[in-house]
């Protein structure tokens, strides 16, 4: 595999021989299939092998390999000749062996890295993300940020459920979203009314305590939606560059947030599995898990097939959309792709306050309104539970406002 690489039979030797020449080859072919160039796997080829030479000078098992290791052969490395100048740089030396390391650990030939767990949560929080996983289909994200209220929450009792009341209660909310803006502060509500909705389920606290958590003021329907006009979203879609693997995956994302207006979650789920190419449809597993599907256009389908014959990378991966630079693994968030958004709105030049995925969402339900489609519709397009949610983007629509509002009323002088 690697005579791939390298061609000079001293150098071939070299990382065949010390502890890591074993496994010299089948980094090489993780690298390869992880979409490295080739400059790069000779760069990571030789990290492998000098660590190798320099362990088995050492006395130094393989099996010993672990983070304190690499950082002293790191260390070793700043006053090494046996580097070419243009690759002693730290930082990259430091990149390839943290790689190397991830192989072996892969391949169960070094122990597992031991985890830094954090704070270790409570029972009773624990107990609470597996019911809400199972009963409500939240997601871990979400569960992430309900820990922290709910950790301070159970401090203020003692760890002892049962002692909450509504007085204690209130004041905790009060404290926690003095200084915190709107959105904050309903996570905090949130967070507490779920937490006391489990505790009830599983008698752990009296009935009823969960009314007792304030609503945070919020006047429904009192904003705009965020949304960019029809000929600004074809202007960001025409900017992808389509002579480029990058541009036709940016290309199939903005077209499934502009057409169908998915979530950027979604957009980070999406399976090849989900795509029926028979029924032209696509399964979308939204908030909660629910399942839905959602028809595939003509243009939508195009993109896509035209992502997986030029740009998408031969990975062993189920999930849709990977990402464009190595290694090439599944997009891990929706931040990656409201930055694909973001640099899709500046290449088109258009100016927008809002630069994230949800714009392209908000515009798709925009220009369906004008389009004459029914908020019912929108709504099922969109997944909302509630036809309430949906109700906003009637706002939008000013021609049709004008024929329903009243003139102001004359006063007349006295």
């Amino acid at each position: 595999m690697i005579d791939r690489y390298f061609d000079a039979p001293h150098t071939l030797r070299r990382l065949r021989s010390g502890v890591t020449g074993p496994f010299i080859s089948g980094f090489a072919l993780t690298l390869e299939e992880a979409g490295y160039s080739r400059q790069t796997i000779r760069f990571h080829l030789r990290l492998a092998g000098h660590l190798g030479h320099w362990a088995t000078e050492r006395c130094v098992s393989i099996h010993e390999f672990d983070e304190s290791a690499c950082q002293t052969f790191l260390r070793h490395l700043q006053h090494c000749q046996c580097l070419r100048p243009n690759q002693g740089r730290y930082y990259q030396a430091a990149g390839s062996v943290r790689l190397f390391l991830s192989y072996l650990r892969q391949l169960q030939v070094v122990p597992p890295k031991l985890r830094d767990e954090g704070p270790c949560k409570a029972p009773l929080v624990v107990a609470f993300r597996d019911w809400m996983v199972q009963h409500r289909g939240v997601t871990d994200s979400t569960l992430d940020l309900y820990d922290y209220v709910i950790t301070d929450l159970l401090e203020t009792v003692g760890g002892d459920p049962g002692r909450f009341d509504a007085r204690g209660l209130r004041a905790f909310v009060l404290d926690r979203v003095e200084h915190h803006a709107r959105s904050s502060a309903k996570n905090v509500t949130s967070a507490m009314r779920m937490f006391l909705r489990y505790l009830i389920a599983e008698g752990k606290c009296p009935a009823g305590l969960d009314a007792a958590i304030p609503t945070v003021a919020h006047w429904r329907l009192s904003a705009l939606p965020r949304y960019l006009s029809a000929s600004d979203v074809e202007r960001v879609i025409a900017a992808c560059d389509v002579s480029t693997r990058v541009g036709w995956r940016d290309r199939s994302i903005i077209l499934l947030l502009a057409r169908l207006g998915l979530r950027g979650g979604d957009i980070v789920r999406l399976q090849l599995s989900d795509i029926d190419w028979r029924d032209a449809s696509l399964r979308v597993l939204g908030k909660g898990r629910r399942e839905v599907r959602l028809p595939l256009t003509q243009q939508v389908g195009d993109a896509i097939l035209a992502y997986l014959e030029h740009g998408r990378p031969a990975v062993s991966t189920n999930r849709l959309f990977v990402r464009s630079r190595a290694p090439s693994r599944p997009l891990s968030e929706s931040n990656s792709v409201s930055s694909i958004v973001a640099r899709a709105l500046h290449r088109a030049g258009v100016v927008s306050p809002f630069r994230g995925a949800h714009v392209l969402r908000h515009s798709a339900a925009t220009e369906m309104l004008r389009q004459g489609v029914s908020l019912q519709s929108i709504g099922a397009v969109l997944r909302h539970r509630s036809i309430e949610t949906t109700e906003i983007y009637a706002k939008v629509d000013v021609g049709l406002l004008r024929l329903v509002a009243q003139p102001w009323p004359e006063v007349m002088p006295c």
